[in-house]
């Protein structure tokens, strides 16, 4: 008796743990609404294809600059598999089962490999994180573990069309 007694407060403690982490969950979502806001829309032209779609892992994003504020607003918090393509006009992150993450080209501020982003910890140069402004104002970071990490230089390379570039060279 003593055992099912035990078992049944494991069970209960167990329950309750859980809906402590949906409850923080809910709450970090409120507190996050006012300033992540919503996402942009992809637009219908898309523009030219600067870099072709590579598959892998979107980790998630982050509030810049801090590495484990995953934001919760949405689906944005999910992780799942993902294609990441560069086009004239922005960043497009299609993940499976999840939406779609347009990164306007103006909205971008910098395009860097990082060891951890959203409470994933990987080795040295492991994600591709871009940082990039919501239209509220919000700066977030948005990471990517790609199947192949041989793309990464191509995307870090800085890019003459990037305001960023035109800064410096002006």
């Amino acid at each position: 008796m003593d055992r099912v007694l035990i078992v049944i407060g494991f069970i209960i403690f167990w329950v309750a743990m859980i809906a402590l982490i949906f409850r923080g969950w809910r709450g970090r979502q409120k507190r996050q609404a006012d300033s992540i806001g919503t996402f942009p829309e992809t637009p219908a032209d898309l523009g030219a294809t600067l870099l072709e779609a590579s598959t892998g892992l979107y980790v998630g994003s982050t509030i810049a600059p801090s590495w484990q504020d995953r934001i919760a607003v949405g689906d944005i918090g999910h992780r799942a598999t993902a294609e990441l393509s560069r086009h004239e006009k922005g960043i497009l992150l299609t993940r499976t089962a999840e939406s779609t993450i347009w990164i306007p080209q103006e909205s971008v501020r910098a395009i860097r490999t990082e060891r951890a982003l959203a409470g994933k910890v990987m080795s040295r140069d492991g994600l591709l994180v871009i940082r990039w402004v919501l239209p509220t104002g919000t700066e977030i970071d948005t990471g990517f573990r790609a199947d192949d990490k041989q793309i990464y230089p191509t995307w870090v390379e800085p890019d003459t069309d990037t305001n960023d570039s035109k800064e410096t060279t002006a």
